[in-house]
């Protein structure tokens, strides 16, 4: 395996040299650095004590998470021979500290390797981290139970999902069959996935008397990205299940219409999903604090990102513009126009960081058009 050395955040990381990423042998993919950011950024903020990377391919997330958050103990784990060699090399070159054994090393923070299947080491450590990270190349689904006995009943979860065309409809029997949900298509599509993704996590928690709170869930470059809070209780869990609901939508027109409630009340509805609240205010500003000082491999990219996301409203679904007047035969206005014209006339409205051409509000579709 021919290798060669790239610099992330503060990481200096020896990923295989392919013509495709796809065709390495261990998996490494530039193009998420983003995610890696702003998971260095909610580490700092949350300021976890141990936290699992637990399917790990180069270790450039758990290596980036010691290097560059409070964390004390990062365990970077990966079923693949191949990536396990790797991620004990990427140690080694990012770190100095005492050997312990073949695969752990401990000096200012201590790393561990591990070379398991993820749900087997999740297993073996129960209640033992305070974040459990889930970065998975597809659905995150085999691994959440696992998860969620691994992290503590306090701890955070960070969840990406890359399944997009599952999550989204094209492969409806697939998001049927993984995440016991009926997906939308259309403009509204990566909403519903990303309300689909959380709406899982509420079902499988519940049983462990569980619940969560969403500091944030996003949509960018085709795949979902979540950061929850535990929180402990049943109380808690019957709470999330209180927020899980449906979205029916009109292909025709635009509208759509959500319902909270367990089971859909007629046909035609997408989910269950979540339709709760998709961010913490607070988080958001910390993480935006966080940013400001940080060495970040996207700065201005993360920055401009944090501001939208900040300053988007937090409800359910949005009507895309474009789409509209295309029904409607109209002209598309530019979306900052639509947004200033509907706050003048007494309703909330925002732009939306999951389509540019969205618009949140608590409008109707007839205010809109």
């Amino acid at each position: 395996m021919e290798l060669g050395e790239v610099r992330e955040g503060k990481a200096r990381i020896l990923v295989p040299k392919a013509a495709r990423i796809y065709d390495a042998p261990v998996f490494y993919n530039p193009a998420m650095a983003f995610n890696r950011d702003i998971s260095v950024l909610a580490l700092k903020v949350i300021k976890p004590e141990e936290a699992l990377d637990a399917l790990s391919a180069t270790g450039v997330r758990g290596i980036r998470y010691a290097l560059e958050t409070p964390v004390r103990e990062v365990w970077l784990n990966d079923i693949n021979g191949e990536a396990f060699k790797l991620i004990k090399k990427n140690i080694g070159l990012n770190f100095k500290g005492k050997i312990a054994g073949e695969d752990k090393m401990i000096g200012e923070k201590t790393l561990v390797a591990t070379n398991k299947d993820a749900n087997l080491l999740m297993d073996e450590k129960f209640r033992y981290f305070d974040f459990v990270d889930l970065d998975p190349f597809g659905s995150p689904m085999p691994f959440l139970d696992a998860a969620l006995r691994s992290v503590k009943r306090k701890g955070f979860l960070g969840i990406t999902a890359t399944d997009t065309g599952v999550l989204c409809g094209a492969y409806k029997n697939a998001c049927l069959r993984k995440y016991n949900a009926r997906p939308l298509r259309g403009e509204l599509c990566h909403e519903s996935g990303l309300r689909i993704l959380i709406g899982a996590v509420v079902r499988y928690i519940g049983k462990y008397d569980l619940g969560f709170k969403v500091l944030l869930a996003y949509y960018r470059d085709h795949y979902f990205r979540v950061f929850l809070k535990m929180e402990d209780g049943a109380r808690k869990g019957d709470e999330l299940v209180e927020k899980l609901g449906y979205v029916y939508f009109d292909h025709k027109t635009g509208k759509f219409e959500v319902e909270h409630s367990f089971l859909p009340s007629r046909k035609g509805a997408y989910g269950p999903l979540w339709l709760g609240e998709m961010k913490d205010g607070t988080f958001i500003r910390a993480l935006l604090n966080e940013a400001e000082k940080s060495e970040l491999s996207k700065k201005k990219k993360v920055l401009n990102f944090l501001n939208m996301i900040g300053e988007e409203l937090d409800v359910p679904f949005f009507y895309d513009i474009h789409r509209i007047a295309k029904r409607y035969g109209l002209e598309a206005r530019k979306s900052e126009k639509i947004v200033e014209s509907l706050r003048g006339r007494g309703f909330k409205a925002s732009r939306t960081h999951i389509s540019p051409t969205g618009i949140k509000t608590n409008a109707g579709l007839s205010d809109v058009v």
